[in-house]
């Protein structure tokens, strides 16, 4: 890909708007400084007017040949997320099928079954015009494969996806009686002949079995995932040099993002914060974390983001001024490569309408295209940190195939959702001006020196092994309740709870003690303030070595220990046996940072976010008012701007600094 510094733009869609509309288009985008432009994501009926048509492309042939005179770069769509009526008209059973047995129908979006054979051939037919046609032309930079996958079809019950559903448990399993095994059939006579009786987990009387729920989502998102690669193959073979990606949806259940990952030339996501949420930056920053770590720390690229509001919320928040500005400094401190948006023009029909646009419905002569103008040269100043790495010291541990069996029903309270937890312990790492990295917990942790694992609730012998040698070998781990209880099966580890890690943490646990929603215990220790209190989840714990920072005190676990530490080995492991409320939490995490002697970024106050990228220094105030951060006496150029700081920077509502490394003083 050619060197362009940041990338600057967004969806555009020309199909949807008269061709004199372009070449203004082309116009107002030089402007703004748009560099890269997403084509013809939704634009199969448009291209192909029946099965294996050729391709109606004159209007596309002259759309790419115009955004390449105005200098502008494409991410071209290979059309296939939204198949056109035609399809399902001549190939009914491409239709997907939910579990209560209702097919869905056309007029929506996404309404395939990514078991159906009939879909991947139309798909593949499509794509394979597509890089024959545009595989050589200037304007291309990237390739973007479908949309979204898995946003409003993440599986599908209908007969075809039964059928690749035993044949995915037979290259699993390879016989009956293992899988009788690892499903525990024996319960509620569940016992199969042969797998030509399974079934997806369609509606039943009551709870399907657990494991086959498990199971059916690994295999639903491997379906997804190989129309992904079915069309990612065709691309590889005619167009080579050609990066592929595809736009992931951040904290997105259904769809494993490690596994995505690994088939990516480059990381892509869709993050919408809402406006209405004052601490939507702080799960902002979390997507963003993650999609750099789904890419193992290469440069990443947000996709889509609403310029103002979306269309699709029960109430559409605005965003405030310099709102679109910081969030997507934030993407860039955090390592992005690209600031996208969805869409280029606020679109006049169809059910996106009121979804906020680059160059709204009402003209340029508005607040947001001024914004939208002024984004995109602080963009063009960056470009000295595109490519640049994002360090860090601390990393949280996030397994989807645990994720999924998390969240099944019949637990011990539903309460207990992973990215609540998640939230909950990068929220005080955030506050400390600690990067931290998302990381799979069968990955190498050596290079961390505070690693989190927040309800990992499922964990293989390896796994488990893998974060015991962390912790022996001198790692600073805090594991949270409801971890390590069930393998891979999601058969219960026997023994007390966590089997795994009970001499790790220094305890046993025999008893689950979920709180009633709304009510909670007294916290004391030496960690606890006068309002200290456990939330949501308490346990009976058994102390063989660890020390008690936290104690129950109150309720019918009253003295029992809430958050212990122990030493272990050359390592540190801390367990938290409850929720503690969120100041509690940070005084908790401060210790074990302490512990794991992990510095922040900048000493900065409430509400202002610090990230190092490369050797420059962001500073976003999220506040509502105006912050100072102190940054040492040597003077800083603010990559911004160009001014010099020294002392200490004041920064408005929404405003930032990018500062470079100190210089020294001139004698």
């Amino acid at each position: 890909m050619r060197d362009r510094g940041i990338r600057y733009g967004g969806d555009y869609n020309p199909e949807q708007w008269p061709e004199e509309v372009w070449s203004e288009d082309v116009t107002l985008m030089v402007e703004a400084g748009v560099n890269l432009v997403t084509v013809g994501v939704f634009a199969w009926g448009e291209l192909q007017g029946g099965p294996r048509q050729e391709l109606q492309s004159g209007w596309m042939d002259r759309v790419l040949s115009l955004l390449h005179s105005a200098g502008v770069g494409v991410d071209l769509a290979t059309a296939t997320a939204s198949p056109p009526p035609w399809l399902s008209a001549v190939h009914p059973e491409i239709l997907p099928v939910s579990a209560t047995g209702v097919r869905l129908s056309p007029g929506g979006r996404q309404h395939y079954c990514p078991s159906s054979p009939a879909y991947r051939d139309a798909a593949i037919d499509l794509v394979r015009r597509m890089a024959r046609r545009y595989g050589d032309h200037a304007a291309l930079e990237l390739w973007h494969i479908g949309n979204e996958y898995g946003c409003h079809v993440p599986a599908c019950y209908c007969d075809v996806s039964a059928s690749a559903f035993r044949r995915w448990l037979r290259e699993r399993y390879a016989d009956i009686d293992e899988l009788n095994r690892a499903w525990g059939t024996t319960f509620w006579s569940q016992r199969y002949r042969s797998f030509d009786e399974i079934l997806p987990p369609r509606a039943a009387p009551t709870f399907p079995n657990p494991t086959q729920r498990l199971d059916f989502a690994r295999f639903s998102n491997d379906e997804l995932l190989a129309c992904y690669h079915a069309e990612k193959s065709v691309l590889r073979e005619l167009t080579p040099d050609v990066p592929v990606t595809t736009n992931l949806m951040g904290l997105f259940r259904p769809v494993d993002g490690w596994a995505w990952g690994r088939q990516m030339d480059l990381v892509s996501v869709d993050r919408y914060p809402d406006p209405a949420d004052p601490d939507a930056h702080v799960g902002a920053a979390l997507v963003a974390d993650l999609t750099r770590s789904l890419g193992k720390g290469r440069p990443w690229y947000l996709t889509e983001q609403a310029p103002g509001a979306v269309n699709w919320r029960r109430v559409n928040a605005a965003k405030s001024r310099g709102q679109f500005r910081s969030w997507s400094l934030q993407a860039v401190a955090r390592g992005a490569d690209a600031v996208l948006q969805f869409q280029w023009r606020a679109s006049a029909a169809g059910a996106e309408k009121f979804h906020s646009a680059m160059v709204p419905h009402a003209g340029t002569d508005t607040h947001l295209w001024r914004e939208v103008v002024t984004l995109g040269a602080d963009l063009r100043r960056l470009a000295p940190v595109a490519g640049q790495p994002v360090p860090a010291e601390v990393a949280i541990a996030l397994d989807w195939e645990s994720w999924w069996a998390l969240e099944l029903e019949s637990h011990p309270s539903a309460e207990v959702r992973q990215v609540d937890l998640l939230m909950e312990m990068y929220r005080p790492i955030y506050e400390a001006g600690i990067v931290a990295d998302l990381t799979h917990p069968g990955a190498d942790l050596s290079r961390y020196r505070l690693v989190v694992l927040p309800a990992l609730y499922s964990v293989s012998d390896e796994i488990a092994a893998n974060v015991d040698a962390y912790v022996r070998d001198g790692g600073v781990a805090v594991v949270t309740y409801f971890s390590g209880i069930v393998d891979t099966d999601d058969r219960i580890r026997l023994g007390g709870y966590p089997a795994p890690w009970q001499e790790m943490l220094g305890l046993s646990v025999e008893e689950f003690a979920p709180l009633p929603s709304g009510t909670s215990d007294p916290l004391t220790g030496p960690l606890a303030s006068r309002t200290s209190h456990a939330l949501r989840w308490e346990e009976r714990v058994r102390l063989h070595g660890a020390e008690a920072l936290l104690t129950i005190g109150g309720g019918p676990l009253e003295g029992g220990a809430a958050v212990t530490v122990h030493d272990y080995s050359r390592g540190t492991a801390y367990y938290l046996a409850t929720s503690p409320d969120p100041v509690t939490t940070a005084r908790v995490v401060a210790h074990a940072i302490s512990r794991a002697q992990v510095a922040s970024a900048a000493s900065v106050p409430a509400g202002v976010e610090a990230v190092r990228r490369g050797e420059h220094l962001f500073l976003i105030n999220h506040a509502d008012g105006e912050r100072r951060v102190d940054i040492g006496e040597s003077a800083r150029a603010d990559l911004l701007t160009g001014s010099m700081h020294s002392g200490a920077v004041t920064l408005g509502q929404g405003d930032a600094v990018v500062l470079g490394p100190p210089q020294a003083p001139v004698r």
